[in-house]
């Protein structure tokens, strides 16, 4: 297998400002880090429009009963599976409406499965797999926007008429073949050279943190700013939802309980029987003829 020279990159290259690193004391170490750190929220500011233009296709995929799929290796698959499995609890989505697929499979997540994102035949085959059709979108994550895997995957994707977007942290790599976003918040030189699980691998948390939850906003599964499609799983989830539904109706803590229990543990539903002196169907009923949105049926 031909070895190519990936030295052109920015993030394999050294950071200018952290040559002497090793040099230094633990404060100056941490400072050093937290100081480049602070270059990652500019990185995604200047990334805004290509995020919000990423964020409209997920709505309109998830809308069509799409899915969003993220595909990436190592630490970028990593990071797509988090943020997938996270929205279940959070927004009260289907788990199967969100998916991350890291080169390697289910081991990798854990461990490292060397030589895994070489293969872009694996990343086509994985979206094969997956069976992805025109309604999905798929996001694919390549921090130094040359992973094999990664590409193979979009690519694949591509030609089943899905919708792609493609997140890397480099200024001129991209896929020899068209995607309709390209996300590219640029974050320079890692503290130590090539460790991009460093400022990427956190300008990636915060721009998938973005995606879903932009996404999730536009979809009705929140309102004001609280997450009232939340699924009461646990202690945890089941204290937070009654919090909920007593900010938004004023109702004590053992009425809330009530209402939740009556609305078969959706805060959401609950809101809206409390407000409008509703029975459960029918709010279930007006929420789902206003696409879930709770403002929209309060007003």
């Amino acid at each position: 297998m031909e070895i190519k020279d990936r030295s052109q990159l920015i993030t394999e290259q050294r950071n200018p400002r952290t040559l002497t690193i090793d040099n230094k004391t633990t404060i100056e170490i941490i400072d050093s880090i937290n100081g480049e750190d602070a270059r990652v929220f500019t990185a995604v500011h200047r990334e805004r429009e290509h995020i919000a233009r990423a964020v409209d296709l997920i709505v309109d995929a998830l809308k069509e009963g799409g899915r969003l799929i993220y595909v990436g290796a190592g630490t970028s698959g990593r990071l797509g599976i988090l943020d997938a499995a996270e929205c279940p609890p959070t927004f009260g989505t289907d788990p199967a409406m969100i998916i991350g697929i890291i080169a390697g499979g289910e081991k990798a997540m854990f461990q490292a499965v060397e030589g895994a994102e070489d293969s872009s035949d694996n990343g086509a085959r994985d979206i094969q797999q997956k069976e992805v059709n025109n309604r999905d979108i798929v996001v694919g994550i390549t921090t130094g926007g040359t992973t094999p895997y990664v590409i193979g995957a979009l690519l694949e994707a591509k030609k089943r008429n899905a919708r792609t977007i493609f997140f890397c942290c480099n200024p001129e790599t991209t896929p020899n073949f068209e995607v309709d976003v390209t996300i590219r918040p640029i974050v320079g030189p890692e503290v130590i050279t090539g460790s991009t699980r460093m400022k990427a691998g956190t300008v990636t948390k915060l721009v998938l943190n973005m995606l879903t939850t932009t996404a999730m906003i536009k979809t009705g599964k929140v309102y004001e700013n609280l997450m009232v499609d939340l699924r009461a799983t646990n202690v945890k989830l089941t204290d937070r939802a009654l919090r909920i539904i007593v900010t938004v109706t004023g109702i004590s803590r053992n009425e809330a309980k009530k209402v939740l229990d009556a609305a078969y543990g959706n805060a959401k539903v609950a809101i809206v029987m409390q407000k409008l002196g509703l029975d459960y169907a029918e709010a279930k009923k007006r929420l789902d003829e206003n696409g879930g949105f709770v403002r929209k049926v309060l007003q």
